[in-house]
């Protein structure tokens, strides 16, 4: 699900540190240990689809389901 931005209105804005923050706390105690990896590996450590399907001994798809809930998971989370 995507912001609507209205005219003018940006929301209310966090400090970037407590964005951080609160990423980071969601990531460690929300997440899974496959979707933890998985995040980690495709945004941060930047593997591709495929490469970690092989570390982990799985198929693709496996890969884009766990990557797409953890995503999920991450906006639900954060939207409040």
């Amino acid at each position: 699900m995507r912001n609507i931005r209205y005219d003018g209105y940006l929301g209310i804005r966090m400090p970037r540190e407590i964005q951080k923050k609160r990423i980071h706390q969601v990531i460690q105690e929300e997440l899974t240990e496959l979707q933890r990896y998985t995040l980690i590996a495709y945004y941060f450590q930047e593997k591709s689809v495929p490469e970690i399907a092989q570390d982990r001994g799985v198929n693709k798809s496996t890969v884009w389901r766990t990557l797409h809930r953890a995503e999920e998971k991450l906006r639900r989370y954060l939207r409040y």
